[in-house]
């Protein structure tokens, strides 16, 4: 192996590391910390409330911000506290994984690489443009890594330094080698995750769907009480938001995942999560549906 690197990660500030609940952003931190640990690199990890790690920690805030996720401020916050610790570490380079640390890159003098997780809106697109400009001829340097080939398309003429999918770390999602007659449908309450579109699929199919989906934000609720509730009944079991324990026994043992897409989602860990437990994913072909999924395959 080459020189140990010294590596700053920084997660959003939404949950705990790893998250017992949502947040696949802290949950895709928390499996690489461990990567890295393992093959020797020494790793400083930023995040809210507890440590499930193994890299040495530096708290932002002593709770998760998860009520209030969605807001800016909490992230703003967060990453002013980061800089702050950083500007007293002497660390090789910094991994971001939040959208708000990209503007404190120019004020460092080592490079940062920032994941970037979420869609390459134009808004999204000049504020990272603007970002790196903030580099030019300083210290610092701002590369970005797309999740997905899709994702990177949307945004060309960014700082692109590659692309690396998401991954899991498998022993954590057992095999369920006996399936049991029922759908799954995993994620949030959501237009576009299309749980709507879940329902009726599974209605049609007449296969029993279980729903398992995080509703705790205004726009959330209102989306289930619009177009989720009126289509409960028979042959639909609601769960609201799962996790642990729970989570992984519905992906073992379910038939299939649903997951019927409305949008260009960069990358969706479920769909790893699915197969990784043995479950084959039922998809609409959009984002990077296509990257992950192997038609008649996976």
């Amino acid at each position: 192996m080459s020189q140990p690197m010294r590596i700053a990660m920084i997660a959003p500030p939404w949950t705990g590391l790893p998250p017992h609940r949502y947040g696949g952003i802290e949950a895709v931190c928390a499996g690489l910390v461990e990567g890295l640990l393992e093959r020797g690199h020494q790793v400083t990890l930023f995040g809210a409330g507890e440590n499930g790690t193994s890299a040495t920690f530096v708290q932002t805030y002593a709770e998760p911000q998860y009520e209030r996720l969605g807001q800016s401020l909490p992230e703003c916050a967060h990453v002013a506290s980061v800089s702050r610790t950083l500007a007293r570490l002497d660390v090789d380079v910094v991994h971001d994984h939040t959208c708000g640390g990209l503007l404190t890159a120019a004020a460092r003098s080592v490079p940062t690489v920032a994941t970037m997780h979420g869609p390459i809106t134009p808004e999204v697109q000049r504020y990272v443009q603007d970002c790196a400009a903030m580099t030019t001829g300083g210290k610092g340097s701002l590369s970005l890594v797309a999740i997905s080939d899709d994702q990177r398309s949307r945004g060309v003429d960014l700082p692109w330094l590659g692309r690396v999918y998401n991954g899991v770390r498998v022993r954590g999602f057992p095999f369920g080698a006996r399936k049991e007659d029922f759908v799954l449908f995993l994620g949030r309450c959501s237009p576009e995750k299309g749980m709507d579109v879940a329902i009726d699929v599974a209605r049609r199919a007449g296969r029993h769907l279980m729903l398992a989906a995080k509703c705790n934000e205004p726009a959330e609720q209102a989306y289930f009480d619009q177009h989720i509730r009126p289509r409960l009944g028979p042959g639909v079991t609601w769960l609201g938001e799962v996790g642990g324990q729970q989570k992984l026994d519905l992906l073992m043992r379910a038939r299939c995942l649903l997951f019927p897409i409305q949008w260009n989602e960069p990358f969706g860990m479920v769909l790893i999560e699915a197969m990784s437990c043995g479950t084959p994913v039922v998809a609409l072909r959009r984002g990077s549906v296509q990257e992950v999924i192997e038609e008649g395959v996976t």
